[in-house]
């Protein structure tokens, strides 16, 4: 073969070779367009564990919903209950990736055990209320009110977010309140007006707004200066840190913040 011929040979084989090299990376490599990627998904795969206050339960479970469309291949899962219970299982080992408590002080708990990772984050603030049943049969009409004998009344026990600051508003009026019983959440509180086995239960504004007609409720103007604020925080126990930090993120952001404001929150 001659010296020209040779060159022609070798020119061709390169083109070749370019072109295989071309097809593989448009078709296989990651760095291809036609591969998806983590962004085009929404980032989080895999299953979360969130540990949230049971106040949190409606709109929670729904934002779990929105983040599994906007993430496919991920799966929320909930443990709802009240703040001092959680942090009770997180101290114990639980294994979780996010932990959303009703108060400060129940997250501080949670931190000075060392089961959180980073700085907690406020999502949301909430006032008390009183819940009655439909009609308010015991004619409810004051935080006073409550406090009168013969009242029937439910409250969260004192280490619950709601019960402690049920406790503050008491001190301010100076109230002192003999409930019927102390339950360990806010939604046990509900449940229990709902029932009608209470005249009346102290609950967030939230709760009794989401119990929509099963309940009415009796709005009092000391709540005004208790004012809850909700912190989350990622927890180092779960299996999915990643997952839990995009969770968070989402919760914080404007889709998280839409939907905790349309449930009656109020801004952190």
């Amino acid at each position: 073969m001659t010296a020209f011929g040779r060159l022609t040979a070798a020119a061709a084989s390169l083109a070749v070779l370019l072109l295989a090299v071309t097809g593989c990376s448009a078709s296989g490599s990651p760095s291809g367009t036609a591969t998806p990627t983590s962004s085009a998904t929404g980032g989080a795969t895999g299953t979360i564990t969130v540990f949230a206050a049971a106040s949190l339960t409606s709109t929670f479970t729904e934002l779990g919903k929105q983040f599994e469309k906007a993430n496919p291949g991920s799966s929320v899962t909930f443990s709802f209950a009240g703040s001092s219970d959680l942090v009770a299982q997180l101290t114990a080992g639980a294994p979780a990736d996010v932990f959303a408590s009703a108060d400060g002080a129940t997250m501080q708990k949670a931190v000075a055990a060392g089961v959180t990772e980073g700085d907690p984050v406020d999502v949301a603030t909430n006032v008390l209320a009183i819940a009655v049943p439909t009609g308010n049969p015991a004619h409810i009409e004051s935080f006073a009110d409550l406090a009168k004998p013969g009242v029937a009344t439910v409250v969260c026990a004192p280490q619950v977010p709601c019960g402690a600051a049920t406790a503050k508003v008491e001190a301010s009026t100076g109230t002192t309140l003999t409930p019927v019983s102390q339950e360990s959440s806010v939604t046990d509180v509900l449940g229990k007006v709902i029932s009608g086995e209470a005249d009346a239960g102290i609950v967030y504004a939230t709760d009794v707004r989401g119990a929509g007609d099963k309940v009415d409720s009796v709005p009092f103007p000391e709540a005004k200066d208790v004012v809850n604020t909700y912190p989350i925080v990622a927890v180092g126990q779960g299996a999915n840190a990643a997952g839990g930090k995009a969770f968070i993120a989402f919760v914080t952001g404007p889709t998280g913040q839409k939907v905790l404001r349309a449930a009656g929150f109020g801004a952190p």
